[in-house]
């Protein structure tokens, strides 16, 4: 079944209850909003505190786009983008383009207007949806889309190139379309994060979606009473099928527009939330803001918090093990995945198993995974390899790539490019991405594991580890280190700190800067091999 079949039943089920709301903490002192099929004229959507939205009206709401896209003459396969900031209209958006069989194409919101340009050619979209934040952009290529036929504006003030996103659905029936999905059809085109160079579009069907759903209540056991905190971007596979746990259990989810550690504690106190998806650097600010004393947990009512997982990246353990001396009886969870294996979730820890914290877990529900070497075959208990997986979330291709897919797809399995090993347990461990892999003297060093062991230092925040090019040993490794507000560390300091590391482990190099990562959390080692692989660095002492 697709899964406008959930949303569907939860609007007859539920209708008048809340499924989603936005909360915008930079508004704070505004009057916010219930937002109902009939206020579908807004001026400034952006400038309120809270909104909210039941299930009939979300469900409406998509009909109404749904209908829209049919009388612009979408139909099923055409390709529709989406490139919004967080927002209430992001996903009735979204399932309002499934609901006429045409594809969804969320767009990062941090792309470039070339890249905005190259993505809306390669996945072949003829209707871009776009909010005011991205202006400047489209219109620097406005004359560089020419398979984009209708562009859709959510905002006050529309430009004259576009049509009024609020103005034209209020013209379109609530009524369902007449149109039949079924799991096997194309439901989506999501981009890779792009760390490697301009990014692939990843296909899925809706079974993939289904999958997720089902993937996402079987880990974290979502019921009605739950209410799902969501941070992340939701053009990234990783927020929105954690979000589905929320739709298939019809319960509340909330969408935070603005990180910070008094806004995340803040937004959970007042909405009563239960479940909530941290990245690895937002769990540390909380952890860094709570000691420096500029957050006090008595302030907050967190009682009914009983679930913090993390994923889009490596948990270091000594992270977690700081989080449950604060926060004792919170269940933990780590998620791992891909957006080529429909987000989180083909791997996971589970919440049972925090004596195993470090490593991703075991396969997931519906998920199969082995460790094989580079001619496909397992390799033994704890030998590194290459992690495979293989499971209903799989992805049909990288569209318009058949020399990539091919590189990734063995039948039914899926190449994720991450080094891992398998310990006695039969639990997963990474050790690092096959292309970070540095080689030192003919010796494989993986960055995650100095990671790991760096982050432990008190006066680090956040680290990174590349290779560098060396006349004698081909690469060295080389630490760029971001340190907390108000420390001071020099090069000896880590040094010292390093001498339990193997010797060959050791970074060689010193480096300290901003460590710079993606929305979805992932460090841009790229940016950092660019401003640093080829040119004598000097380790400096800084002070932040």
């Amino acid at each position: 079944m697709p899964i406008t079949d959930f949303l569907e039943r939860n609007a007859k089920l539920y209708g008048d209850e809340t499924c989603l709301v936005e909360v915008n903490p930079e508004m704070e002192g505004r009057q916010g909003q219930k937002w109902t099929e009939f206020s579908l004229v807004e001026a400034e959507p952006d400038k309120e505190y809270r909104r909210e939205i039941t299930w009939m009206d979300f469900d409406r709401r998509a009909n109404r786009f749904a209908n829209l896209l049919l009388t612009a003459g979408v139909k099923r396969g055409d390709k529709v983008a989406i490139l919004l900031m967080n927002c209430l209209e992001w996903l009735p958006i979204y399932f309002g383009i499934l609901k006429t069989g045409a594809l969804a194409v969320p767009l990062n919101y941090r792309y470039t207007a070339d890249e905005i340009e190259y993505c809306l050619d390669l996945s072949d979209a003829s209707i871009l949806v776009f909010g005011k934040e991205f202006i400047e952009r489209v219109e620097s290529k406005l004359d560089r889309m020419p398979k984009i036929r209708k562009l859709f504006y959510v905002g006050g003030h529309t430009p004259d190139y576009a049509d009024s996103y609020y103005e034209m659905i209020s013209y379109c029936s609530s009524r369902k379309p007449n149109i039949q999905l079924a799991d096997d059809d194309y439901a989506a085109i999501y981009f890779s994060s792009g760390t490697t160079g301009f990014p692939k579009a990843i296909l899925h069907k809706h079974e993939s979606l289904m999958q997720a759903c089902r993937c996402e209540q079987a880990h974290h056991g979502q019921t009605r009473d739950d209410c799902f905190l969501c941070m992340p971007p939701l053009y990234h596979t990783g927020a929105k099928m954690h979000w589905f746990g929320s739709l298939i259990s019809g319960s509340k989810a909330v969408l935070l527009r603005g990180i910070s550690p008094r806004w995340i504690l803040q937004c959970i106190d007042r909405e009563r939330c239960t479940i909530v998806w941290l990245l690895v650097p937002w769990a540390q600010d909380i952890l860094d803001s709570i000691d420096r004393g500029e957050v006090k947990l008595s302030d907050y009512q967190l009682s009914q918090w009983r679930l913090m997982h993390i994923g889009a990246q490596p948990v270091p353990p000594s992270l977690i093990h700081r989080w449950m001396q604060h926060f004792p009886n919170h269940q933990y969870d780590t998620n791992y995945g891909l957006s080529e294996s429909t987000g989180p979730g083909c791997v996971h820890l589970g919440v049972e198993n925090i004596h195993k914290v470090g490593a991703i877990g075991k396969p997931g529900y519906g998920w199969r995974a082995k460790v094989v070497d580079k001619d496909f075959n397992e390799v033994p208990q704890g030998a590194v390899g290459e992690l495979a997986v293989a499971g209903p979330g799989v992805m049909t291709c990288y569209y318009k790539n058949k020399e990539a897919t091919d590189e990734v797809l063995r039948g039914e399995w899926l190449l994720t490019g991450d080094m891992a090993r398998v310990d006695e347990d039969g639990f997963i461990w990474l050790v690092d991405r096959a292309k970070d892999v540095i080689i030192t003297g003919g010796e494989n060093i993986y960055p995650v594991q100095i990671e790991d062991f760096l982050r432990a230092h008190k006066d680090i925040k956040d680290v990174a580890v590349i290779g560098r090019p060396h006349p004698r040993l081909g690469e060295i490794a080389a630490a760029i280190i971001e340190l907390k507000p108000g420390s001071v560390c020099t090069k000896e300091d880590i040094d010292r700190f390093c001498l339990d590391l193997p010797r060959y482990k050791r970074p060689k190099e010193i480096i300290f800067d901003t460590v710079p990562r993606n929305p979805t959390g992932k460090i841009e080692k790229p940016k950092l091999r660019q401003k640093y692989g080829s040119v004598s660095i000097v380790a400096l002492q800084t002070e932040s």
